[in-house]
């Protein structure tokens, strides 16, 4: 029997919207359901791609410029998808990531003002085909995510890069990524994070499960035919 294959789901929106939690949650499920699960991150989510998390999360590239930055970005979601997402959907696993292309897009291209040549180039060569079977935009007003994420780390704790930044800027991401759901709809799904955390896991599952559903059709109609 052909193992059947894998799908590749993402989870993107501004800070502290509440990713980590649902993706562990849709994990949870989905392993009950009898699904072999990998739960991964950007930056990083490979050996080579953690290391760049580092160096990009706490500001050390940020001196050199937003472009350089981007490029960063880009050599870790590629060693990211080579070595770790690519090879584990084809062996037929539900890989759950926390960000993706989306996040380069929003916040190196949209707030970053990279041209968006540039962000579509580097997006095609560290993708390399590797696209997202349904990517979840979980929204949330900036400040509530903001002041989320402050209570998540401790009152003591210094904001990382991109924390840090002004609410104003953070509001502008949040929209860009509304935009994603208006300009490519059957990938992008809005998921209203302002609601409570239970409510929040049953939208997310609402828009998981017809993809799961059409992976079951399609390889019932391979197997009617082989």
């Amino acid at each position: 029997m052909t193992k059947s294959a894998g799908l590749f789901i993402t989870f993107e929106g501004g800070e502290g919207v509440g990713k980590s939690t649902q993706i562990s949650r849709l994990a949870d499920v989905l392993r009950r359901r009898g699904h072999d699960v990998l739960v991964t991150r950007e930056p990083g989510g490979s050996l080579g791609a953690e290391a760049v998390r580092h160096v990009l999360l706490s500001g050390a590239a940020e001196e050199f410029g937003v472009r350089m930055e981007a490029m960063l970005f880009a050599a870790a979601r590629s060693d990211h998808i080579e070595q770790v997402i690519r090879p584990a959907v084809a062996e037929g696993t539900i890989v759950l990531c926390d960000r993706f292309m989306d996040s380069s897009r929003v916040y190196q291209g949209v707030t970053g003002n990279l041209e968006p040549q540039f962000i579509e180039h580097l997006e095609r060569i560290a993708v390399n085909g590797m696209i997202p079977d349904l990517t979840l935009v979980f929204d949330l007003p900036a400040s509530v995510g903001l002041g989320r994420a402050k209570a998540r780390e401790g009152k003591d704790a210094a904001p990382d890069r991109f924390e840090k930044e002004e609410v104003s800027t953070h509001e502008k991401r949040r929209e860009a990524f509304i935009d994603l759901t208006r300009t490519e709809p059957e990938r992008c799904k809005l998921i209203d994070a302002n609601k409570a955390e239970d409510l929040v896991a049953l939208a997310v599952l609402a828009a998981v499960d017809p993809i799961l559903h059409e992976g079951a059709a399609d390889e019932a109609v391979k197997g009617q035919k082989a």
